[in-house]
């Protein structure tokens, strides 16, 4: 493709969104690129606009059809924010239908998923040991339509069967690390995960470090990102920005659709583990009488996580590997003792708050 290239990115007030559009910003094709972003808050649209040279569609995503116009408007989409928001994506998948048949261009769709996709109903009693390769294509497949974010990753995946747009879909794990990046510090961007703080935040608020059962089941995990990566494409956002150029300059040999997941995972954990990391903080900060943790009850869970479903979530096995992603050259280094040495600066961070 000739000239600047159009993109549109959802999401960019949140923890990744607005660590990939930075990314972006920073990224040594900048100039090439045209970027608009979806933002509802008016104030947040003057500052990127004023301060980033980021154009912006101020609207909700309950406006279906300004985003779908949005999106026939432009050649790549990053969609990074509601992967479950059905009509929300089946208006961006209209839109690149749109501008398919309008211009005879083919779209760029980069989904965001999440490992959510590979859960159980294990409730931290065992781990599985049935673990997925974004390689594997049939046990991907074999994935019931009943799955986490399913619906949606099917759709995506049918806009690519049909022809009118090159689908993909990132599935994060469990993303950890406080973002740091000029989009933070000006306000615009949330620096913080969901996974690992709405454990801190419960555990900070019981007095004592909680876990679902007895903690055993495994997930992934990835880091946000690192100031020291500069070059070095080793964090969930340095992934986007891998798929992206792959695309843009070996689109013939980029997977999409069916070949086009890439999980985001650089090790893996018990929930126990993160349990014990929060258990410890709190004893050493003196916030717990005991480091070792203890299970949430059933009136607990329905307290803190909101409902049951969403509690035993955190119980869960997803088991990924990220063979497809380390194929394209990303290379994630991050450990999982650099995850667990994560979890007391940010639980600082929110005890402070309390």
């Amino acid at each position: 493709m000739t000239g600047r290239i159009p993109i549109f990115i959802t999401g960019v007030t949140g923890y990744i969104g607005g660590t990939l559009l930075n990314r972006l910003l920073n990224h040594p094709d900048a100039n090439t690129f045209d970027i608009t972003a979806l933002v509802r808050n008016s104030e947040k649209a003057r500052i990127l606009e004023s301060k980033f040279g980021v154009k912006t569609l101020i609207a909700s995503h309950a406006e279906h059809d300004r985003i779908e116009e949005a999106v026939a408007a432009n050649h790549v989409i990053l969609h990074i924010a509601d992967s479950d928001d059905e009509p929300l994506n089946k208006a961006i998948l209209r839109g690149l239908k749109r501008r398919h048949d309008t211009t005879g261009d083919l779209p760029i769709l980069i989904h965001t998923s999440g490992t959510g996709l590979l859960t159980d109903n294990a409730r931290g009693e065992y781990a599985t040991e049935t673990i997925y390769s974004d390689l594997n294509i049939e046990q991907i497949k074999s994935i019931p339509p009943t799955a986490f974010h399913r619906n949606v990753d099917l759709l995506v995946i049918g806009a690519d069967e049909e022809g009118y747009a090159r689908t993909h879909i990132v599935l994060p794990s469990t993303v950890y690390g406080i973002a740091a990046h000029p989009l933070v510090e000006a306000g615009i961007s949330n620096p913080y995960s969901m996974q690992i703080p709405l454990l801190i935040r419960s555990s900070l608020a019981r007095k004592r470090a909680g876990v679902i059962g007895k903690g055993l089941s495994l997930w992934p995990s990835v880091h946000i990102d690192d100031r020291l990566s500069r070059g070095t494409l080793f964090t969930v956002a340095d992934m986007y920005i891998v798929l992206l150029d792959s695309i843009l300059h070996h689109p013939d040999t980029t997977g999409h659709g069916w070949e086009g997941l890439y999980f985001g995972e650089s090790g893996e954990h018990r929930w126990l583990d993160i349990s014990l990391a929060i258990g410890r903080a709190m004893y050493e900060l003196g916030l717990a009488d005991s480091p070792d943790p203890t299970p949430f009850s059933h009136e607990e869970i329905l307290k803190y996580f909101g409902n049951e479903w969403f509690g035993y979530y955190h119980g869960t096995n997803s088991r990924a590997r990220a063979d497809r992603a380390r194929a394209l050259g990303w290379k994630p280094t991050h450990s999982t003792e650099d995850m667990l040495a994560s979890i007391k600066p940010e639980l600082e961070v929110y005890a402070k708050k309390q």
